[in-house]
């Protein structure tokens, strides 16, 4: 089965997509990348635009609203070696679709088609779109979109059925993959409420899906990916495996932040996570933070 990590804000950095590869995903996508941000030279996100060799192949995500200024972007991740390209469609968060980004797309289809042809002149690699089912319950408008991509040439349709307005709250309805899937040609990816193989599976069956996108479950689980159990011994060296590339990767004042994050998402489960989340969030070096964590595992 093709599972695939779907990319997540301040998530899917180099040290988190690398883990999920050598675990088994897929084709990685990058975290989102402001567009109009990388053409104007903004450090942060020339960082985030960066991957590692063993990464390969990945997709990088593009978030942005202006046709040429996502054309530019997407012509320069190109040349530095991106083997594809992806525009974000489902982002809900209220400071993004305020600047007619993320989800926002949904709303104006036509402006969607412009992006597409102008984003598809472009580039050479592939060109893929992620997508919510709509923007609320009385705009579902997936198909609409995938249609009108289709046409312009987008390669394949990552879909999440959930709508802006639902934000990540609810029961993803799958239905609108299936409706999606059976509206195009292309390939069609399915995302949302996926928290282990046998949900991957169930997904497939009822949608007909060429591969499955794993957001949220693979947070603290990015053996999710494994294809099979993963015994308790071999969860630990994910996890060891994963602090190292953080502290090699990052500058330290990012790794503190991610090391914090991550390990209290690994520590679900365990005796007392609760109080060794907030234990963890308090820690001041890296140090601290995974000798606390291992002082529980």
């Amino acid at each position: 089965m093709d599972l695939r990590l779907a990319p997540m804000a301040g998530v899917t950095n180099a040290p988190f997509r690398l883990v999920c590869r050598e675990a088994g995903a897929g084709l990685l996508t990058s975290e989102e990348i402001d567009a109009r941000a990388l053409v104007e030279g903004n450090a942060r996100t020339q960082v985030i635009a960066h991957c590692l060799p063993e990464e390969r192949p990945i997709a990088f995500q593009l978030l942005g609203g202006d046709p040429d200024v996502l054309a530019e972007a997407a012509r320069r991740l190109a040349a530095t070696g991106a083997d594809g390209i992806d525009l974000n469609m489902g982002c809900p968060v209220s400071k993004i679709v305020a600047k007619g980004q993320g989800a926002a797309l949904m709303r104006d289809p036509l402006r969607a088609a412009v992006i597409f042809r102008t984003l598809r002149k472009a580039v050479d690699v592939p060109f893929t779109i992620k997508i919510r089912s709509g923007w609320d319950e009385r705009t579902v408008n997936a198909v609409e979109i995938a249609r009108i991509a289709e046409g312009e040439g987008v390669d394949a349709i990552t879909v999440h059925p959930r709508t802006r307005s639902q934000q990540y709250t609810g029961r993803a309805p799958w239905a609108i993959i299936r409706e999606v899937v059976a509206a195009v040609s292309v390939p069609v990816v399915g995302n949302g409420d996926v928290r282990n193989h046998a949900d991957a599976s169930e997904l497939v069956t009822a949608t007909g899906c060429a591969a499955v996108m794993i957001g949220r479950g693979a947070l603290g689980a990015p053996w999710i990916f494994a294809g099979e159990p993963v015994d308790r011994e071999t969860r630990a060296c994910i996890i060891h495996r994963h602090c190292a590339l953080i502290e090699e990767h990052l500058p330290p004042r990012d790794a503190l932040v991610q090391l914090k994050k991550h390990l209290a998402w690994y520590s679900t489960g365990l005796a007392g996570s609760a109080r060794l989340r907030t234990a963890l969030f308090q820690a001041e070096t890296p140090a601290a933070v995974q000798e606390m964590f291992w002082g529980n595992w």
